[in-house]
């Protein structure tokens, strides 16, 4: 099976092709402002260094951080309506009451309540009013608006007044794109509230990103199948991230990871990938990174959908070095993907991390005799600062004392010289390209998050019936049954509810069916 990985960063665009476990050629392209154009010259050059013929490639794999940008750079966005069902209860706090006043303006702040929704057993909070969400549907279609979020209160439990919502408004507004936040989110309203909002914001753009990938793709001349890579570091068809493009938020780091992973052959780790603007710093946990359990901001808006547990700081390779009155400070501004023109070592004018690396003499590029002029005393200083950066980042990201090893990626991974805070580093081969080969392997997922009671079904069974869920959702996503296995199980008694309540969440991953 012949795979391209991409992934496209702020500073670079990386690639690389595979047969089968076999790393055959990697690239680095400089990422465009227009980003589309970056693809194109990775595909190229990646299809160039293997000297392979396009027409042998079988899939196509894209990690990209275009719905990211947008929402926190407030471009791009459709006007959206936010429909809740949960009347009477839960007016007391509409939707995007938590969110910044300028993303609510950009998406337009159309926000309706209406009645239904269910407790947390199922129970049925007030009926579905059909009318009532008739007279919506005219609202909104009045307002012109193409974009609809539904949300009912504990619809992970039971997903029927959305689903019933949804076809109202189908029926009524042909052709809108609404989200159902039980497709998305978990359990907790307003941040699974806030991520199927954020999600039909973004509808407009994936079709416009997703079909401008598809023509670089078809340019190329490769005829096989094309996949984005999800926040959770697997897989979904390109139909299926044009319907949910906020799953692919924070897939760069989970592509670093998983790369990272599977190039070292280690499987529980603390990964640092630092590239050119970040450094981005997570645990594995069974070779995949560990999800966050806390609500993640995205654009200063709380959301609930899985999220690698991943923190970044302002280091990479062409971060700013500057000597102030309180010493050394490197970064968090960076020259980013213009390092070839504004660095020391290419001629530049900004002394950069890079140029410090490459004047003590711990890597070999550009013109080392333009950097030849710093007092080595300068350049201890900021190597001890980088150190200091980086064993800060691995104190973070440690939640136990064992002395689990350190593996470095990225292009910007040459920073690191010897242990970090005591701890083995690791730097496999191709660790320039991770998050590339992080996007060529990655495998295919099914989740389910669900309150069961456990006074009328018993733990065993409520587990047993979570994770044949979780299976059939990775195999409805693409995954080959016969690979699937359970990686994540995670059970949490609710205190205060009736009925033993327990809220279970199953993970089960496998690789892609070839077919």
């Amino acid at each position: 099976m012949i795979r391209i990985g991409i992934d496209v960063g702020g500073t670079n665009t990386d690639a690389v092709i595979m047969n089968g476990t076999e790393v055959i050629a990697g690239v680095k392209s400089a990422t465009t402002a227009d980003v589309m154009s970056g693809v194109v010259n990775a595909l190229r050059d990646v299809l160039a260094a293997s000297e392979m013929d396009a027409s042998m490639v079988d899939f196509v794999m894209i990690g990209t951080t275009h719905f990211t940008n947008a929402v926190v750079q407030r471009r791009d966005l459709a006007q959206t309506a936010a429909v809740r069902l949960g009347l009477p209860a839960t007016a007391s706090l509409p939707p995007m009451v938590d969110w910044p006043e300028d993303l609510k303006q950009s998406i337009g702040n159309h926000t309706y309540l209406a009645h239904g929704g269910n407790e947390f057993d199922g129970r049925v909070i007030s009926p579905l009013d059909e009318d009532e969400l008739k007279g919506i549907a005219r609202d909104i279609a009045a307002k012109g608006i193409r974009s609809i979020a539904i949300t009912s209160v504990f619809s992970p439990v039971s997903s029927d007044f959305e689903k019933r919502a949804g076809e109202i408004f189908a029926e009524a507004l042909p052709g809108a794109h609404i989200t159902l936040s039980n497709e998305i989110g978990r359990i907790g309203l307003l941040e699974r509230e806030n991520a199927a909002i954020m999600n039909a914001c973004l509808r407009d753009l994936s079709a416009h990103v997703i079909e401008a990938f598809r023509n670089a793709i078809r340019e190329a001349g490769i005829k096989g199948k094309f996949f984005l890579t999800q926040n959770d570091g697997t897989l979904m068809d390109a139909s299926f991230a044009e319907k949910f493009p906020v799953l692919t938020f924070a897939s760069g780091p989970t592509n670093s990871m998983r790369g990272a992973a599977f190039l070292s052959g280690v499987s529980e780790a603390i990964v640092v990938d630092i590239g050119g603007t970040t450094s981005d710093v997570g645990s594995l946990h069974k070779g995949f990174p560990r999800q966050a359990t806390v609500a993640v901001e995205v654009g200063g808006v709380r959301t609930n959908f899985r999220m690698p547990d991943v923190f970044s700081i302002g280091l990479g390779g062409g971060s700013h070095v500057v000597e102030t009155d309180h010493g050394i400070k490197v970064g968090p501004v960076s020259v980013g993907y213009r390092i070839k023109t504004e660095a020391l070592i290419f001629g530049g004018e900004t002394l950069t991390t890079t140029d410090v690396t490459v004047a003590a003499g711990r890597a070999d590029l550009g013109d080392a005799s333009k950097v030849a002029h710093l007092p080595k005393e300068l350049l201890e200083r900021v190597q001890a600062k980088i150190h200091d950066m980086l064993e800060d980042c691995v104190e973070k990201s440690r939640l136990s004392p064992d002395p689990l090893p350190v593996i470095v990626v990225g292009g910007g991974s040459i920073l690191v010289n010897g242990p970090i805070g005591g701890l083995e580093v690791i730097k496999p081969s191709h660790f320039g390209v991770a998050n590339a080969v992080g996007a060529a392997i990655a495998q295919v997922s099914g989740e389910v998050d669900r309150v069961y009671s456990l006074a009328e079904l018993g733990r065993d069974k409520a587990l047993e019936d979570a994770k044949s869920r979780a299976v059939e959702a990775a195999v409805a996503a693409g995954a080959s049954r016969d690979s699937i296995e359970i990686v994540d199980v995670e059970d949490v008694p609710l205190a205060y509810l009736p009925g033993n309540a327990t809220r279970i969440r199953v993970k089960a991953v496998g690789e892609l069916h070839a077919g």
